[in-house]
């Protein structure tokens, strides 16, 4: 094989690897920006999940494409076969990105004691058609601040309880949410001090002081709630006040 075969066929691939690096960053862009905000790329397994899309993706094309350059290829034949190329990258893609959208998280919720979050896959879609709160069971750009409303009876709690042993997390259920201000009291009472959570984690002191930094507030006008998400444990700080989410800690203080 001639220095001109293996020259065209590199160069070719390394084109096509410059045209998938930029499909992929404006794809993360997407995905970083909308659906996995921070924290959820770090607490939903956002950013993992794309990398293993977008790296197979990304290796996919330029490969095949350095197996079939050829430019002793008629032009159609060429032409044919590197569009077939790109089709099939391109739905690889698409396969991948929609199984990133699918597990995207939808929801923050007060959870009574804690916060957790919510992922569209979590949500029976029988649920989401039984939805009676008003709120988008199923968002499109980003996670929303929500709240579990109090159970209207002991039956209601026990039928929702039973549901959660069965894998239907209570967050997850769209007839008990209600909007964040709602539950603001709620939240304050179970709340607690961000200095306690410095007494426990003496090890982690350098972490919750630049946590609190974060916040522009100092750390006893803040409190503290756990936050469970699928893959980890973190921890919220609010504001003692207004229990607002400021800041969130790579900390398990459940």
């Amino acid at each position: 094989m001639s220095e001109f075969f293996w020259r065209d066929r590199l160069r070719a691939s390394g084109i096509h690897l410059g045209i998938s690096l930029s499909i992929a960053a404006l794809a993360g862009l997407l995905v970083f920006a909308l659906w996995y905000p921070y924290p959820y790329r770090e607490i939903s397994g956002g950013r993992e999940l794309f990398l293993l899309v977008v790296v197979v993706d990304v290796m996919l094309g330029p490969l095949i494409t350095l197996a079939v350059f050829n430019r002793a290829k008629p032009k159609a034949e060429l032409r044919r076969d590197l569009a077939l190329v790109g089709l099939i990258q391109l739905a690889a893609l698409g396969y991948g990105l929609w199984t990133v959208f699918l597990a995207r998280p939808v929801h923050m919720v007060f959870e009574y004691e804690r916060f957790r979050v919510v992922h569209a896959v979590d949500i029976p879609l029988e649920l989401t058609q039984q939805n009676q709160s008003g709120i988008d069971a199923l968002p499109l750009t980003g996670p929303t601040l929500l709240a579990l409303r109090p159970f209207k009876d002991n039956k209601e709690e026990m039928e929702a309880t039973l549901a959660a042993l069965q894998g239907v997390s209570l967050s997850a259920r769209p007839e008990l949410w209600q909007s964040y201000s709602q539950a603001k009291e709620r939240v304050l009472q179970v709340a607690k001090p961000v200095l306690a959570l410095k007494s426990r984690f003496i090890n982690q002191v350098a972490t919750l002081d630049a946590a609190v930094a974060q916040t522009g507030r100092p750390a006893d006008a803040l409190v503290y709630l756990p936050l469970i998400s699928r893959q980890a444990a973190w921890t919220v700080l609010l504001d003692a006040v207004t229990a607002e989410p400021l800041a969130y800690v790579p900390l398990d203080s459940f």
